[in-house]
């Protein structure tokens, strides 16, 4: 099957990364396809991230670079990503090389029989002390919001673009991923979950567990929380 793929990568500061990672990315979409792109959203980084990445575009046209004149957030990433994809079919992956691209191969055959594909780490190979904020965001998540998925978080996720054209995105912050779901969740889409291998971060540093991104992400909960938690009483009045 030839599919029409918009792979993108939310980035900020990843200069050790991002040329690796985007590389391994080209030479499996070159494997899969003729149609495809790669976007990498350049959250305001400050290191060499965009010098490497254009350098990369002189290499393969296909790859593309927008950014951010200033770090705004995870969510925002994720918004600029999705909204700019033009494909069939959108992914996104972190660009830390913490996943193995090479197993969207996985995700594909998935996706024609539902409209979002998820991963979830099989071991993910973080902190402990990041493993247990997830633990807990996990469960807050599920108990405010119904959403009952592995890894909600997990960076790994493959959509098909209607669904993507369906929802706003409103959170700026970590909280999007959830709200990504919730949203989906409420509109009836089919969502498939599929294990993924996560290996540790060899280079740069991760932002994930940085108190200022912890309390921005409870900012945005609590702002958030009448109207997803609404969705939820709504997903439970049409069971009824």
């Amino acid at each position: 099957m030839n599919y029409n793929i918009s792979l993108f990568f939310p980035c900020y500061n990843e200069e050790d990364n991002i040329e690796t990672t985007v590389k391994k990315a080209l030479d499996v979409l070159r494997s899969l396809t003729d149609t495809f792109e790669i976007i990498v959203v350049d959250d305001g980084s400050r290191d060499q991230t965009e010098k490497i990445v254009k350098s990369l575009i002189k290499e393969e046209k296909r790859i593309k670079l927008i950014q951010h004149p200033r770090n705004r957030g995870y969510g925002a990433v994720l918004r600029t990503g999705l909204k700019n994809a033009r494909y069939d079919l959108i992914c996104f992956t972190d660009a830390d090389g913490q996943f193995d691209f090479s197993q969207i191969k996985k995700m594909l055959p998935l996706i024609n029989d539902s409209d979002v594909v998820i991963g979830y780490r099989k071991k993910r190979r973080d902190s402990f002390h990041r493993l247990v904020n997830a633990k807990i965001y996990g469960l807050v998540i599920r108990l405010f919001f119904g959403l009952k998925v592995k890894d909600v978080d997990c960076g790994f996720k493959l959509f098909q673009k209607k669904v993507i054209d369906d929802i706003e995105i409103e959170s700026q912050g970590a909280l999007a991923s959830a709200e990504i779901l919730v949203k989906i969740k409420s509109k009836g889409y089919r969502i498939m979950e599929i294990g993924v291998d996560h290996f540790p971060r060899f280079a740069g540093k991760s932002t994930g567990a940085n108190l200022r991104v912890i309390f921005k992400a409870a900012k945005e909960l609590f702002r958030f929380f009448p109207k997803l938690f609404k969705l939820r009483l709504k997903n439970i009045l049409k069971i009824v």
